[in-house]
């Protein structure tokens, strides 16, 4: 297993592609019959993607090497499973979930199993990250690291652990690439920008989204990524009149001026799940004067949305009632709140972390269920989020 980055000369070529995902999905008939796979046919450039309705999250977990056999293990059975939306950040187990990430697909692309081209490979960069573990002195190190080479200034960093600065993120996703083993990375996320709006004030934070996203086009063109995006925790889930709330359609405007209308702004991710159902039920948004919830509005955005803590950490795995139990209809709690997040409207995937193959095997056992109808999932909603 491979622990440290690749050379930039041994990075797997090429991006995630419609034929390539179409192909993956041809491997799995049952699970396509059963409409595990998406496409975002109203996401301009990825509207053609293949995508698996569930993905797979490499958040928590041990820093130690059993924990990077585990994901690496869990990883390439995901992808012989039917799953093929892989989610990580640079800050994830200190950089580790990339690696672990980059060892297993680097090792199914060079037997033949998988090929580079149908897999989505997502990441994240924004809160200082470690390498590997913790160091000795955290501030000394990032003092080396960042400060002295100037990869920002300490202005630019919120609350001592966020930057979203242009050369910042140059560098972030150089270190990615090479985690990752990747010449291109298929969609690049801020990483909770609104964690800037605690320290700054709205002119200042929506200046620095433009210049972010102004780099991030730059990296389009370069070939570094294929898409970017905004994956937030608590930016969008919030009504507008609270600290840290986030406009998506005023970052949407923002990644026209800097990149016109064939930008490359089109993924978002925020939490959906039983415990977190914001994203459908709170009218928080609006779209060219209509008011909506953020999934209600995704096609008008033209943006895929990808929902994170659809088991909540491990807390949706029990105690479910016994009525919302009956109308989801799978066998175990995790099973059900798996099938809820799964089955919402206009949501792309759902990710869920899983370090272990074991948790894969479990839970690509939803993949095999019709998600729910539309409307039989409209219809309940309004019970399931109570």
């Amino acid at each position: 297993m491979r622990l440290h980055p690749v050379t930039l000369a041994s990075m797997l070529p090429g991006s995630v592609s419609p034929e390539g995902t179409a192909r993956y999905a041809g491997r799995f008939p049952a699970l396509q019959q059963a409409g595990h796979f998406r496409q975002p046919r109203h996401v301009p450039g990825a509207s053609d993607l293949t995508l698996s309705s569930i993905a797979l999250g490499t958040y928590l977990g041990e820093t130690d090497d059993a924990a990077d056999r585990s994901y690496t293990e869990a990883i390439i059975q995901a992808l012989r499973s039917g799953i093929n939306v892989l989610d990580a950040a640079i800050n994830y187990r200190h950089q580790r979930s990339e690696r672990n990430l980059g060892a297993a697909l680097a090792q199914l692309v060079a037997t033949g199993e998988v090929q580079r081209d149908e897999v989505v490979v997502c990441t994240k960069a924004g809160y200082l990250a470690f390498d590997g573990d913790v160091p000795a002195d955290p501030a000394a190190y990032f003092e080396q690291e960042y400060f002295q080479r100037r990869v920002m200034d300490r202005s630019e960093v919120a609350g001592s652990v966020h930057c979203m600065a242009p050369k910042y993120l140059t560098d972030q996703i150089e270190r990615s690439r090479r985690n990752l083993g990747l010449e291109t990375i298929d969609v690049f996320y801020l990483h909770n920008p609104e964690h800037q709006l605690g320290a700054v004030n709205e002119d200042i934070f929506w200046k620095r989204i433009g210049a972010a996203f102004t780099a991030l086009e730059t990296a389009v063109t370069e070939n570094k990524i294929r898409f970017y995006g905004a994956a937030t925790w608590n930016g969008f889930r919030l009504a507008p009149t609270q600290k840290g709330y986030m406009n998506l359609e005023r970052m949407v405007h923002t990644a026209r001026e800097v990149g016109g209308p064939e930008h490359h702004f089109r993924f978002v991710q925020l939490p959906f799940s039983l415990a977190m159902t914001e994203a459908w039920a709170l009218g928080n948004h609006s779209c060219n004067g209509r008011q909506g919830s953020l999934l209600q509005l995704a096609t008008d955005f033209g943006i895929a949305v990808m929902g994170s803590a659809t088991l909540y950490q491990g807390q949706l795995t029990s105690g479910m009632p016994d009525p919302l139990r009956q109308k989801l209809g799978l066998e175990s709690d995790a099973e059900n709140s798996i099938q809820f997040a799964r089955s919402a409207t206009n949501l792309t995937s759902s990710l869920i972390g899983m370090g272990q193959s074991a948790h894969v095997l479990e839970n690509i056992r939803v993949a095999a269920q019709p998600p729910m109808p539309r409307e039989a999932w409209e219809g309940m909603f309004s019970e399931a989020g109570e």
